[in-house]
C-alpha cells in the first residue's frame, strides 16, 4: 500500500512549516512576480501538501506573513487557507500591513515569534517538529525551538555568505550591499541556525560542502541531502490528441514560423539567471536560429518601466539585445504566464521536439530542470551544483559552461540536431523523475530522517513537557495583564515615584501580575526590593532570565529549569572562558546554576565574536549577554529575560501584548522587542538607542519609576488619576462608617 494513501499511524506527527517572505497561496502562485516569490514558494506549498498525505503525519500548518496591501490579491490577507488532506496555510501579522521585500522583514521577526506563540496556545497543541525555510524563517523557528523545546529542521534555499562573496567578487561595495541586503543580520541568523538546528536538509552535496562549509558553525553530521520533488500530476509529457491551447496563444503570435522546435527558458528577470547570455548564444548562431525558436518567460509585467530597478535593467537589456541581433519573429517573450500555463508550455516545447535551458551562472538545485524532465523535455544547464546531480540521476541533459555564451549555444545545437539523443534523454528523464524526484520519494526520505530525529528527542521532550504541564499553579491564570520591570536603574532610583507606582500595583492586585526581570540573583533581588519597601512580586525572573520564581514563597518554576538545561555544561564553560585574561569572575553570589557572570571592560575583554568562536570550536553552547559596557553574563542558549517572558505568556495563556515591560540596558533588549508593550526609562544606557524606531517601544523622558509611570500613561493607564479616585472612594467609605 502506498504510504501517502495508507491509514494514518497510531501517533501521527504535527509539523509546523514556516516560510516568512514572498507571496504564498495554495493556487495560481505568482511565481516570478518579484525576487521573493519563486521556487521556494512552490516547494513549501507542495511539500506541505505531500507531507500531510503521509500516513505518519496528522497535520501540517504552513505559517507565513499576513499581508493587507491594495496592490496585491486579497488572498494574502486571509488568516487561513485550506490546502487539503490536513494541510493549511496560516497567515499571522508581522510588521506593517503592506507587502515588504525579505530584506526589510528583519526588524519585525520578533513579532512573528510572539504571534506564533499566541497561535500555538490557541491551538491547544504544540507541533512535534518545526521546519523553517530561508534565513528569516530560520530565525523565527530557532526562537520558537528554544522557547518550546521542539526540534528544528531547516532548509536554507539560498545562503548569505556565498551570495555576499559572489557580489564582492563582482566589484560591489560592502556598504551598499549591506544597505540593500542586510547581510550582517542574515548571516548572523544563519550561523545560529546552523549551530542550533537538529537537521538541515539540502538538495545537493555541493550545497553542503561548498556553501554551508563557509559557516563557522558548520557540522556535517546534521546535514542530509533530500532532493525536492515535483508534482507529476501537473508536469507530465504531452498526450496524443490533446492540444496545449493556452500555451499556443501565449507564444505563437510572436513567431514567424511557430511550428519549429522551441528553446524554452523560465526564470525571474535577475542578472544571475543570465538571460542575457542565452540571448547572445542564440543571436550569435545562425544555425541555432535556423533550428529553433526561442521562448523566454521572465516573470510577469504590465510595463517594463514599472518593474524594480534591477528587473527593469534585465528586461531593457533583453529587449535591446533582441533588436541588436534582429531576432523579431524568432523570439517569444510573453508578458503574463500563470502557474497553470507553465506545465502546458513545457508540454508544447516537448511536443515540438524542443529543449529546456537554464542559463544561470550557478544553480544550487534547479527545480525547473525536474519539471522539464517530468514533461519529457531534455535540458541544457550549468555544469555545477544541482544540475550535475540531476543529470547523474536522470541522464536527460547536457551541462554547459554558462559563463560562455558559445558553450550554451553549442550544447543547445548538439541536442537539437541529434534526434536519437533527444529521444533517449526524454525517456530517461521521465524514468529518473519518478525514481528520484517525485514527492512520494521525497516524503519517504524526509519521514525516515524525521522518525530518527523524533526518536532521539522523544524521551527528553516527554519528560520536559510533563514537568511544564505539572508546574506549580498560582493566580496567574486569572490576571489579564502583567507588568515586568528591571530593578536597578529602572524600578528603583526615585523614591517618591516608586511609592506611587507601588500603591497603584497594590490597587490592581488580582487583575495584574507584577514581576521583576533582573540580572541579580533571587536572594539579591529580594533584599533590594525589601530595602526599597517593594512587596515581593508575583513573578521573579532573576539571574538574567535563567531562573523563574513565584510569589512570597519563591516557588521555583521547575519547567523553566528543565527547559533551559538543554546543552548547558557549566563547569566546562567556566574552564574554557578561563583562558581569556580580560574576563574576571564576579563575586560568588552572582554565580548561579545556569549563569556565569564576569566583569569584562571594553579595553580588557576580547571581541564577543572571538569568545563565540572559541566556544564553538570546543562544541560548547551558550548565550553571551553584554551590558553596561562592563558585565558579561554567560547563559544557556534557551535562557534570557525575553525568552522567560515568552515562556510565561505561553504557559499562562496571556497574550504578549498584555505584558508591559520596562528596562534600561542591553540585557533588557529581548524583552523589549516583539509584541510586548515596552517602556525604556529616560536614564537608559546607549545600547538601547537603536530601538527608537521600533513599534511598541516607548522612550520615556522621566527617569526610574517615574519613567515607568510615564510609560503606563502613554499606554492609557493614568496612575495619578486612578490613585486619586481610589483615595477619594476610600475617604468616602470611612466618612460613611
Amino acid at each position: 500500500m502506498n504510504s501517502t494513501t495508507a491509514q494514518k499511524s497510531e501517533n501521527p506527527v504535527y509539523i509546523l512549516m514556516i516560510s516568512m517572505h514572498g507571496l504564498i497561496r495554495g493556487r495560481d502562485m505568482e511565481l516570478g512576480r518579484d525576487a521573493d516569490t519563486g521556487g521556494q514558494t512552490t516547494y513549501v506549498v507542495e511539500l506541505s501538501r505531500a507531507l500531510a498525505q503521509h500516513r505518519e503525519v496528522e497535520r501540517v500548518d504552513l505559517l507565513t506573513r499576513l499581508i493587507e496591501d491594495p496592490g496585491i490579491s486579497l488572498d494574502y490577507a486571509r488568516p487561513e487557507e485550506d490546502l487539503g488532506s490536513g494541510a493549511r496555510i496560516v497567515r499571522l501579522p508581522c510588521g506593517p500591513k503592506r507587502y515588504l521585500r525579505k530584506e526589510l522583514l528583519w526588524p519585525h521577526l520578533n513579532q512573528a515569534v510572539d504571534q506564533c506563540l499566541h497561535f500555538l496556545r490557541q491551538q491547544g497543541r504544540l507541533p512535534d517538529l518545526i521546519h523553517t525555510h530561508y534565513a528569516d524563517a530560520g530565525y523565527v523557528g530557532q526562537q520558537l525551538s528554544l522557547l518550546l523545546g521542539i526540534p528544528q529542521v531547516h532548509t536554507g534555499h539560498s545562503l548569505g555568505r556565498p551570495k555576499l562573496e559572489r557580489m564582492l567578487a563582482s566589484g560591489r561595495k560592502p556598504q551598499a550591499l549591506e544597505k540593500q541586503f542586510n547581510f550582517e543580520r542574515r548571516i548572523a541568523a544563519e550561523e545560529e541556525v546552523v549551530k542550533h538546528a537538529s537537521l538541515i536538509i539540502t538538495s545537493t552535496q555541493q550545497e553542503i560542502d561548498q556553501q554551508y562549509g563557509l559557516y563557522h558553525n558548520f557540522n556535517h553530521t546534521r546535514f542530509r541531502v533530500i532532493p525536492p520533488g515535483t508534482d507529476t500530476s501537473r508536469f507530465s509529457p504531452p498526450l496524443r490528441g490533446r492540444r496545449e491551447q493556452n500555451a499556443l496563444k501565449l507564444v505563437d503570435r510572436y513567431l514567424a514560423e511557430p511550428d519549429k522546435p522551441m528553446i524554452f527558458s523560465i526564470s525571474r528577470p535577475d542578472a544571475r539567471k543570465n538571460i542575457k547570455g542565452l540571448v547572445a548564444a542564440y543571436g550569435q548562431s545562425p544555425e541555432l536560429q535556423q533550428a529553433a525558436n526561442l521562448v523566454i518567460v521572465a516573470g510577469t509585467r504590465e510595463d517594463v518601466r514599472e518593474l524594480e530597478d534591477s528587473e527593469q535593467k534585465v528586461m531593457t537589456d533583453l529587449l535591446f539585445d533582441i533588436d541588436r541581433y534582429d531576432l523579431w519573429g524568432k523570439v517569444a517573450l510573453p508578458k503574463h504566464v500563470s502557474q497553470d500555463d507553465v506545465p502546458e508550455l513545457y508540454r508544447l516545447v516537448a511536443r515540438r521536439r524542443g529543449i529546456f535551458v537554464n542559463p544561470a551562472f550557478t544553480e544550487p538545485f534547479g527545480l525547473t530542470l525536474i519539471e522539464a524532465a517530468a514533461s519529457g523535455l531534455p535540458f541544457v544547464a550549468p555544469g555545477d551544483g544541482g544540475p550535475r546531480d540531476i543529470v547523474g540521476n536522470c541522464r536527460n541533459g547536457l551541462l554547459a559552461n554558462t559563463l560562455e555564451s558559445a558553450s550554451i549555444g553549442s550544447a543547445l545545437l548538439a541536442m537539437l540536431q541529434d534526434r536519437k539523443r533527444w529521444r533517449q534523454c526524454a525517456n530517461s528523464g521521465l524514468v529518473g523523475v519518478w525514481r528520484h524526484y517525485s514527492w512520494a520519494a521525497h516524503v519517504e526520505k524526509y519521514m525516515k530522517e524525521v522518525r530518527r530525529l523524533l526518536r532521539r528527542d522523544k524521551k527528553r521532550l516527554r519528560r520536559q513537557h510533563a514537568i511544564i504541564r505539572n508546574a506549580e499553579k498560582s493566580f496567574m491564570p486569572l490576571v489579564n495583564m502583567a507588568m515586568i520591570s528591571d530593578i536597578d536603574n529602572t524600578l528603583i532610583g526615585d523614591r517618591q515615584a516608586l511609592k506611587q507606582l507601588n500603591h497603584w500595583l497594590k490597587m490592581h492586585r488580582g487583575q495584574l501580575a507584577f514581576g521583576i526581570a533582573t540580572g541579580r540573583s533571587i536572594e539579591s533581588a529580594v533584599a533590594i526590593l525589601k530595602k526599597h519597601q517593594v512587596d515581593i512580586p508575583d513573578i521573579l525572573i532573576s539571574s538574567v532570565g535563567s531562573e523563574i520564581h513565584y510569589g512570597k514563597k519563591l516557588i521555583p518554576d521547575l519547567g523553566w529549569a528543565a527547559h533551559i538545561r538543554h546543552q548547558w555544561r557549566r563547569e566546562v564553560l567556566a574552564e574554557a572562558l578561563g583562558k581569556f585574561p580580560g574576563l574576571k569572575l564576579q563575586a560568588a553570589e552572582n554565580q548561579r546554576e545556569f549563569k556565569l557572570s564576569y566583569i569584562a571592560r571594553p579595553g580588557d575583554m576580547p571581541p564577543l565574536q572571538e569568545i563565540h568562536e572559541h566556544l564553538h570550536a570546543l562544541k560548547l553552547h551558550a548565550q553571551l549577554i553584554y551590558s553596561h559596557e562592563e558585565f558579561l553574563d554567560v547563559l544557556p542558549v534557551r535562557a534570557s529575560k525575553g525568552h522567560a517572558i515568552r515562556y510565561l505568556a505561553y504557559k499562562w495563556g496571556l497574550p504578549l501584548c498584555s505584558f508591559l515591560v520596562a528596562g534600561d540596558s542591553g540585557n533588557d533588549i529581548e524583552m523589549l522587542v516583539g509584541d510586548t508593550r515596552a517602556v525604556v526609562v529616560g536614564n537608559h544606557s546607549s545600547d538601547l538607542e537603536h530601538l527608537r524606531d521600533q513599534e511598541q517601544i516607548y522612550f520615556a523622558d522621566a527617569h526610574f519609576a517615574a519613567g515607568i509611570i510615564e510609560g503606563l500613561r502613554h499606554y492609557g493607564m493614568d496612575i495619578a488619576a486612578e490613585i486619586q479616585l481610589g483615595n477619594t472612594v476610600q475617604q468616602a467609605e470611612l466618612s460613611h462608617v
